[in-house]
Parts: structure tokens; C-alpha cells; sequence
């Protein structure tokens, strides 16, 4: 199975080491970890058919991702019915969340992607960078064993699920981020569409967020909605996040769903 795999250039090498150690991983064979991060764009115009993509170790990586999580919930909740462990698990495994994780990772810098795709910005895709994470999961599976594999999706995902078992994340970006500065200033987020590209059918709405003096953004969407959104992300992951780790440490018991 991993006979063939390309050569690993001596830099694609080094990034590879140093994404596995500031995430605690041990690959033993790298070039498996890196058919991870390319997508069918790349290997549908590259010259080498044999570079592979991603999908197979993506699809075996939501298996093993949905194990991992299904199991911490059913020991870490033997209160809560099945309905509400689905709620929660779907939460946590989707796109919403995994792309985010994914960022912080540093997976879209390691990204192979179609000279199109990249254009477009499929390296900030959310649906793209979720794939990945999926992808890595399932090569680290492979290379490693369930054991490991299930030790690193805890890593990444168990703060995710204290943060839906505190009811927000299962809230919209907006209304996160409305709360929270309201408590703190009595004020309102203040949203600007900065610009559109595109035909009417097809555009593209750039909108930053405005907290008083400092300003996030901006970011892109198919929608004016899915922009201000984004944007409330993240300013919201910015300025809320930290607080919420910080709670994390000196937290001693469960919080209630």
C-alpha cells in the first residue's frame, strides 16, 4: 500500500515533521500523512496520475472520527439519551466545526490543490479544509493504529464538545458574538459590506465586523448572510475563544448540555 507514493521533497519533508510535532503526532511513514492534504484538483491536473488524492483516507477518516467521538460521548454522558448524544456528535463531527480545528492545525498550509482550486480559494474552503482533517485522521489510523488515532481526535475535539455542552455551539457566530459584546458594552456589533465580485447569479459579498474601535475582517461568502456570519466567526474565535479556554482550566465539573 505505500509503495506507491511519490518522493517527498526535503522542505515538504520538514513541513510535514513540524505539523506532526506541534500536534503530538508520530507518523512512521510521512509520504502516508502526506496524501492527506491532496485534493482530487491537484491530482486531476498534475502530469503523475500516481500522486493520488485524498478521498479514500477522508472516507475512512469520518469512520474512525464518528467511532472516536460516539465512544467519549457514551462514557463521558451516561445520563443523556441517545438523541441527545446525536445532537451533540452532530455538532461536533460537522463541517462547521472540523474546518475551524483545521485551521488552527495549520492544514491550509499544507494543502495540494489545483492551480483553479487554489484561485479560487479552495485553500480557505471550509468544506475542503474539513475533508482534510478527515483525511489526516484516517492516514494517522492507518499509520499508527485506533489507539493513537482516537487519543488525537480527543485532543482536538473534546474542547469542541465542552463548548456544545455549554449550549453555544449550538448558536449561530452572530448570535454569539451579539451576546457577548453586548454584555461587555451595551453596544451592537456593526456589520459592512465592503464589496461584491462576480455576475449577479454567481457573486461573491466581502463584509468585515466593527467592535467599537477594532474591525475583523474581511471575509467572503456566497451570501451577504453566510459573509456577516463568517465574519462574526471570526471575530468571535479572536476575542471570545481565549476567555472560553481559560474557563476550561478551573472548570471541575461537566457542564449540563
Amino acid at each position: 500500500m505505500h509503495n506507491d507514493y511519490p518522493p517527498i521533497p526535503p522542505e515538504r519533508q520538514r513541513a510535514l515533521v513540524d505539523f506532526c510535532c506541534r500536534l503530538g503526532l508520530s507518523f512512521h511513514n510521512l509520504s502516508l500523512l502526506d496524501r492527506a492534504f491532496y485534493h482530487r484538483s491537484y491530482a486531476n491536473e498534475d502530469a503523475m496520475p500516481q500522486c493520488g488524492n485524498n478521498e479514500r483516507l477522508e472516507f475512512l477518516g469520518d469512520s474512525v472520527l464518528g467511532m472516536a467521538v460516539a465512544a467519549f460521548l457514551f462514557v463521558d454522558l451516561p445520563n443523556k439519551t441517545e438523541g441527545e448524544l446525536a445532537q451533540i456528535k452532530s455538532v461536533v463531527v460537522s463541517e462547521k466545526v472540523l474546518a475551524p480545528v483545521a485551521v488552527r492545525c495549520g492544514v491550509a498550509n499544507l494543502l495540494v490543490l489545483g492551480r483553479g482550486e487554489d484561485l479560487s480559494g479552495g485553500r480557505h474552503k471550509p468544506a475542503l479544509l474539513a475533508d482534510c482533517m478527515e483525511a489526516v485522521i484516517g492516514a494517522y489510523y492507518l499509520d499508527a493504529g485506533y489507539a493513537a488515532a482516537e487519543q488525537f481526535i480527543r485532543s482536538i475535539i473534546v474542547p469542541e464538545i465542552r463548548f456544545v455542552q455549554s449550549n453555544h455551539g449550538l448558536k449561530d457566530y452572530k448570535t454569539l458574538l451579539q451576546e457577548w459584546y453586548q454584555k461587555k458594552t451595551k453596544q451592537c456589533p456593526r456589520y459592512e459590506l465592503v464589496g461584491t465580485r462576480g455576475p449577479d447569479h454567481d457573486q461573491t459579498f466581502s463584509v468585515a465586523v466593527h467592535l467599537g474601535s477594532d474591525s475583523y475582517g474581511p471575509v467572503t461568502g456566497k451570501s451577504k448572510k453566510n459573509a456577516e456570519q463568517r465574519a462574526a466567526e471570526v471575530a468571535y474565535r479572536a476575542l471570545v475563544a481565549p476567555e472560553r479556554d481559560a474557563e476550561r482550566v478551573v472548570r471541575t465539573e461537566t457542564p449540563l448540555f
